[in-house]
């Protein structure tokens, strides 16, 4: 079981002080927050992308890039990369780099993104959302698996020959999440590929993802991946803690009152109505059990901690409490009720293990007079009919 914490990369006022961040203040808070997570020893720090104000994480490779070089054990991942108006010969590409300079330390959550107004500005039409969702991460999927390519879909140019470079590391793509607030068909994709399926489990009221993560479950099993308890399934959520509930809840309401997505609303009926978890690290812990409860054992939890005007020091005291007073507690727990068979998240480690067993992993290499690719054979040396040889399933 995994735990961790994710930001959307809100620049937002904070309505206590008044005072709204730059984007330069907010990149290097969130360079800081994720720093910490690792130092405190949470397992996964997630960005998203965005490509309208108040956010600032338009470019999450490059960010991660950063984040890897200054830390050394936590998950990489996103928090969503828009499978949607990306390029899937892009994120193939830059996800692999990124994964090379992490040296394994990334996977990548996959969705559609919500916000309208991006979809002409990449040139697509947003009434195709699940269209291209489907029909690019179907290409990006070969792109990691496939040396050359030939691909001819619904939404950008034909592609004849192609190799997408650099190739995975140990030419083991990173693990796919695909995440969605109410669409089956994305479920159905993690689901024929075997990928985990990410709910989002935050803002809207408990229950709301009870049919669709069941849903996930049967067309896993389906697929033929295991059974519907070892389908692979992460959860988000929002936390704010203190020492006591009474001091969380006070601290807090500004920013709940005071944002925009909330205003009219009650504090008191989210945090009992939704998964949004205000108080101490007791109450933190006893509602992420009740999501175990709800919806079975899984694989991964995130927070968000640094949404709504938060001021920095107030994230890190976030991620601080996480770390010392309720993951450690949260591990036990879920250890001991955790069924037996139910799979850990794969990571880059397990992903080559499961490939090659004991045999070295392939490092591709360019072949000399290798390079056009029209006749459909590899660019790469180690695709020779000697490799293939000493390893058949992956030569």
């Amino acid at each position: 079981m995994e735990f961790g914490i994710f930001s959307v990369s809100d620049v937002t006022r904070d309505p206590v002080t008044g005072y709204t961040p730059s984007e330069a203040e907010r990149i290097d808070a969130i360079v800081r927050i994720a720093k910490r997570a690792d130092e405190v020893g949470l397992d996964v720090f997630a960005i998203g992308e965005h490509h309208n104000p108040p956010f600032f994480s338009s470019s999450p490779t490059t960010l991660l890039g950063h984040i890897a070089a200054r830390t050394q054990l936590i998950t990489l991942s996103t928090a969503v990369t828009l499978i949607t108006t990306n390029d899937p010969v892009r994120i193939a590409e830059e996800y692999a780099m990124l994964q090379h300079l992490a040296k394994g330390r990334v996977d990548l959550m996959l969705g559609r993104g919500n916000t309208v107004q991006v979809y002409p500005w990449f040139g697509h039409d947003v009434r195709k959302g699940v269209h291209l969702a489907l029909d690019n991460y179907n290409l990006l999927h070969r792109l990691w698996r496939e040396d050359v390519v030939d691909w001819d879909g619904n939404f950008r140019t034909a592609l004849q020959g192609f190799t997408s470079t650099p190739r995975p590391l140990d030419d083991v793509p990173p693990f796919v999440w695909h995440g969605s607030i109410r669409t089956p068909e994305i479920a159905e994709q993690a689901a024929y590929y075997g990928n985990g399926f990410f709910a989002n489990n935050v803002l809207a009221p408990y229950g709301h993802f009870d049919k669709l993560i069941d849903f996930y479950r049967d067309r896993f099993a389906h697929h033929g991946h295991g059974t519907r308890e070892q389908a692979i399934i992460g959860l988000g959520g929002h936390a704010f803690i203190a020492k006591n509930s009474q001091d969380a809840v006070k601290r807090f309401r500004p920013y709940f009152e005071a944002f925009p997505l909330f205003r009219g609303n009650s504090l008191d009926d989210y945090m009992t109505t939704t998964p949004l978890s205000v108080g101490s690290p007791q109450l933190v812990i006893d509602k992420t059990m009740d999501f175990q409860k709800r919806h079975g054992d899984y694989q991964r939890q995130l927070w968000n901690i640094d949404l709504l005007g938060l001021p920095v020091e107030a994230a890190l005291e976030q991620v601080e409490l996480l770390g010392t007073e309720v993951v450690p507690v949260l591990r036990k727990e879920m250890a001991a009720v955790r069924a037996p068979g139910v799979p850990e998240t794969p990571t880059h480690a397990t992903l080559v293990k499961a490939k090659y067993g004991n045999a070295a992993p392939r490092q591709p290499r360019p072949a000399p007079n290798r390079g056009d690719n029209v006749t459909g054979t590899s660019p790469y040396e180690d695709s020779d009919p000697a490799f293939a040889a000493r390893y058949p399933e992956i030569g």
